[in-house]
C-alpha cells in the first residue's frame, strides 16, 4: 500500500538505482519517488529509465543532485516518449547542457502525461531554452517549466517568448537567477500582452531595470491572467514602482 517513498541524500549508486529499477517494473501502487542528492549518475539512470518504459503507477520522479549529464538526459528522454503516466520530473543539478535540453526536448514531443519539468541549476543556456521552446510550441500538455540559474540571456528569453505566444496551456515559468536583463524583459512582456494563460513568471535576479519595469508595466494594463509576478533583487526604483503602480489601477 506504500504510495510515496522518500531516499533523498542518501548513498544510493549504480547498484542501488539497479535494484529501484527491478521493483519500478512491477510494482502497482507507488506513485511518488524521491531519489534526490545520491550518486545515481548516467549509468543508474539508464536503469531508472527503463522502469519506466514499463511502470504505469509512478507520477512523480525526483533525480535532482544525481549528476546525470546529458547522456542521462537523452536516456530519460526516451522513456518519456513511451512513459504515459509521470506527471512531474525534477532534474535539478543535474550538469545538463543544451545537448540535454535538446533530448529533452525530443522526449517532450512525443509525451502527453508530463505537466512539471524541474531543470533549474543547470547550464542548457539560451541554445537549450531554444530547444525547449521549440518543443512546448506543439506539446500541449506540460504547464510549468522551472529553469533557474541556467545562464539564460535575453536570446534565451526571446526563445521562452515564443511559447507564450504559441502554447495555451502553459501556465508557469521560473527564470529566476539568469541574465535575461532588460531587453529579455521586453520580449517577455511583449508575449504577455496577449497571452491568456500564464499565472506564474518568476524572473527574480535578472537584472531588469527601469526600462525593463516599463514594458511589463504596459503588459500589466492589457493581462488580466497573471497572478504572480517575482521582480525581487532587480534593479526597480522608485520611478519603476511608480510605473508598476500606475499599470496596477489599470489591472481586474
Amino acid at each position: 500500500t506504500l504510495t510515496t517513498l522518500d531516499l533523498a541524500q542518501n548513498y544510493i549508486s549504480i547498484e542501488g538505482a539497479q535494484y529501484i529499477m527491478n521493483f519500478l517494473k512491477i510494482n502497482t501502487i507507488l506513485t511518488i519517488l524521491h531519489l534526490n542528492w545520491n550518486k545515481i549518475g548516467t549509468e543508474g539512470v539508464q536503469y531508472l529509465s527503463n522502469a519506466l518504459y514499463n511502470n504505469t503507477t509512478l507520477k512523480v520522479l525526483d533525480l535532482g543532485g544525481n549528476c546525470i549529464g546529458d547522456e542521462g538526459a537523452r536516456y530519460l528522454a526516451n522513456a518519456l516518449k513511451n512513459n504515459t503516466t509521470l506527471t512531474t520530473l525534477i532534474l535539478c543539478e543535474n550538469r545538463i547542457s543544451a545537448e540535454g535540453a535538446h533530448h529533452l526536448a525530443n522526449g517532450l514531443h512525443d509525451n502527453t502525461t508530463l505537466t512539471t519539468l524541474e531543470l533549474g541549476e543547470n547550464q542548457i543556456g539560451s541554445k537549450g531554452a531554444q530547444y525547449l521552446s521549440i518543443a512546448l510550441e506543439t506539446n500541449i500538455t506540460l504547464t510549468k517549466l522551472d529553469l533557474q540559474w541556467n545562464k539564460i540571456d535575453s536570446k534565451g528569453a526571446q526563445y521562452l517568448a515564443n511559447i507564450l505566444y504559441n502554447n495555451r496551456t502553459f501556465t508557469m515559468l521560473h527564470l529566476n537567477c539568469n541574465s535575461i536583463e532588460n531587453e529579455g524583459a521586453q520580449y517577455l512582456a511583449n508575449a504577455l500582452k496577449n497571452n491568456i494563460c500564464l499565472t506564474t513568471l518568476i524572473i527574480s535576479r535578472n537584472q531588469i531595470g527601469l526600462e525593463g519595469t516599463r514594458y511589463f508595466a504596459n503588459a500589466l494594463r492589457n493581462n488580466t491572467m497573471l497572478k504572480i509576478l517575482d521582480l525581487a533583487h532587480n534593479r526597480i526604483d522608485n520611478e519603476s514602482i511608480q510605473l508598476i503602480a500606475n499599470a496596477l489601477q489599470n489591472n481586474t
